[in-house]
């Protein structure tokens, strides 16, 4: 009966003694370059002045304006004949307006007012000519006809008498005016049918032949 055989495995401590060779190999390095002065001139080589350059800013060049353009000239105008249109077009017939509107009559005229003028009473007739004709004026043969302008009041009384046309002689036209005031009455005119102060004329004719 055979009996197994056994593998036999590397020891660990091969490895670790491998390892531990190459970190000393590295120290070594390190310690002979610090030695050496390499690592001085690393350093001197990084603090030596960074050298810097200006890089001026190119300048633009302004483009050249572009040519004017051609000149050209303008054709003649051209003048054409416009023909002659005429347009013709009948009118519409324009419908009757016809319109019917009620006129109002136009308002009566207002009634005239009816005025009368004083006029002599006949029951009491006043004194003529005759009865006052100046004693001088028949002497002397003064004659005429003098016009006096009465104001006649509402009470038919003369307040007021104007030689509105002389006779001729003073004396007739004094002798006229001054009776009318004094004594002469008249039935006073009237506007539609009121008494009402008015005036109006009066014709007194003295003569010596009557």
């Amino acid at each position: 009966m055979e009996l197994p055989v056994r593998k036999t495995e590397k020891p660990a401590s091969n490895k670790r003694a491998v390892g531990f060779v190459v970190v000393v190999l590295v120290h070594a390095l390190m310690f002979y370059a610090l030695t050496t002065g390499l690592a001085k001139t690393m350093v001197d080589a990084m603090l030596e002045p960074l050298e810097t350059r200006v890089i001026e800013e190119a300048q633009e060049i302004p483009e050249a304006p572009p040519p004017p353009p051609p000149k050209f000239d303008a054709p003649p105008p051209v003048v054409m004949d416009m023909p002659d249109v005429v347009i013709t077009q009948e009118a519409a017939p324009v419908a009757a307006i016809t319109t019917t509107k009620k006129v109002a009559p136009p308002p009566p005229p207002p009634a005239a007012d009816v005025h009368i003028p004083p006029r002599s009473n006949p029951r009491r007739p006043n004194a003529g000519a005759e009865e006052i004709y100046p004693a001088m004026s028949k002497r002397l043969g003064e004659e005429g006809t003098v016009v006096l302008l009465l104001t006649v009041s509402d009470e038919g009384r003369v307040t007021e008498a104007k030689i509105d046309q002389s006779s001729g002689f003073e004396r007739l036209d004094e002798a006229a005016s001054k009776e009318a005031v004094r004594s002469w009455r008249f039935l006073p005119g009237t506007r539609n049918g009121k008494p009402e102060t008015m005036q109006f004329r009066l014709k007194v004719t003295f003569s010596l032949k009557g």
